[in-house]
């Protein structure tokens, strides 16, 4: 018998009970890249995640004989139906075991909640907005997963696709083995584009002078990727809440930013050394020995993850890109970084794809959402 029952958002132990479940899921899996518990228990808490002043959320865990056998988190952003017209029912943090009656059990679930909004379609998994975790692994499962993206078993797909589901937005993610060939071009280019444009590149000492700079990076997100089919604008106190959420984790040789001639910014990039190994090793937990792998990852790392890029419309198509590479092959011969992992980008979002394409980019991870009617 299947049973799926509801979990308290402001419930601990319920609500610690739906975060843990993958670590029983993907226990012996090799590639399972955990989160950090406390963060994730905030995320999903109202009271400490601010993204719910224009956002709800329920929470389902589904036993299937009195064994806990799959999750969901049933989401609606306000924003995205009420200001973009989509009239869509989001689903997130959706982990099962290989049984379709258990998927389809929560999917009734996200369904029954979303007819009853008057939603016309269902959507995920997904997190809170374009900012969070998306997609369903489809290919690279020998692959660990980066820390801002989930990792799935195969059958994950292929009970959507049995339960009628479509696909609707694909990722992918590309590694670059050789971060640092072409570097003359890439450094003739970037001065030719410094010179005729007036731009500058803006250097940072500590994590305390990249702060002023952070709403007006989420600005240029905003005006990035306004046009790409997951869009939703990213709000100011999301904008806080990210700042607060992933600030431990930036180091500021990482952060390139680029001003012109009026001090404005025109573009920025935000690269990680790769916390997988890390977070892998710290299992969920920050104490006793987490922040210590996590802090070794930042100091000594052969590899990095590619997280952000914005450029002002301004200046897309200008070169702005060899400026931003210049910068990031410097870092990477300074530091050590052999290998660099980008990112998921929308498979429609050519234009960012096509940075990669000097550096004989392997694509080794695709993922994607699945859509069905209500």
């Amino acid at each position: 018998m299947i049973e799926v029952v509801p979990v308290s958002p402001t419930n601990k132990r319920q609500l610690k009970r739906f975060v843990t479940f993958p670590f029983q899921l993907y226990r012996n899996n090799p590639y399972w890249v955990p989160p950090l518990i406390k963060d994730e228990i905030a995320t999903l808490n109202p009271k400490q995640n601010p993204v719910f002043q224009n956002a709800e959320a329920q929470y389902f865990l589904a036993y299937k004989d009195g064994t806990m056998a799959g999750r969901v988190a049933v989401i609606i952003n306000h924003v995205e139906v009420q200001q973009l017209g989509k009239k869509k029912v989001r689903f997130g943090w959706f982990d099962v075991i290989d049984d379709i009656e258990v998927t389809r059990s929560l999917m009734n679930k996200v369904f029954e909640i979303g007819l009853q909004q008057g939603l016309e379609y269902a959507e995920g998994p997904v997190g809170f907005s374009n900012m969070e975790k998306a997609g369903i692994l489809t290919s690279g499962f020998e692959e660990r997963n980066t820390m801002i993206t989930w990792y799935h078993h195969p059958y994950y797909a292929e009970h959507f696709k049995k339960l009628g589901f479509d696909t609707q937005a694909t990722w992918v993610e590309y590694k670059i083995n050789d971060p640092e060939q072409i570097t003359e071009k890439v450094r003739k280019f970037s001065k030719i584009v410094r010179e005729r444009y007036g731009l500058e590149v803006i250097r940072f000492k500590n994590k305390k002078e990249i702060l002023p700079y952070v709403d007006a990076m989420f600005e240029l997100l905003n005006n990035t990727y306004n046009t790409l089919q997951t869009f939703v604008p990213v709000q100011q106190y999301q904008i806080d809440y990210y700042k607060e959420k992933y600030f431990s984790f930036i180091h500021p040789d990482y952060i390139t930013c680029i001003k012109d001639s009026s001090e404005r910014l025109i573009a920025f990039s935000v690269v990680m050394p790769s916390f997988s190994k890390a977070l892998k090793k710290a299992n969920g937990r920050l104490l006793p020995f987490g922040w210590y792998h996590i802090l070794k990852a930042q100091k000594r790392n052969d590899t990095a993850a590619f997280y952000l890029i914005g450029i002002d419309p301004e200046y897309q198509g200008k070169g702005v890109t060899a400026i931003i590479f210049e910068e990031m092959q410097d870092l990477f011969r300074q530091k050590g970084i052999k290998k660099v992992e980008t990112n998921p980008e929308l498979r429609e979002n050519t234009a960012v794809q096509l940075l990669w394409k000097d550096y004989n980019p392997i694509l080794h991870k695709e993922r994607s959402t699945f859509r069905k009617q209500l």
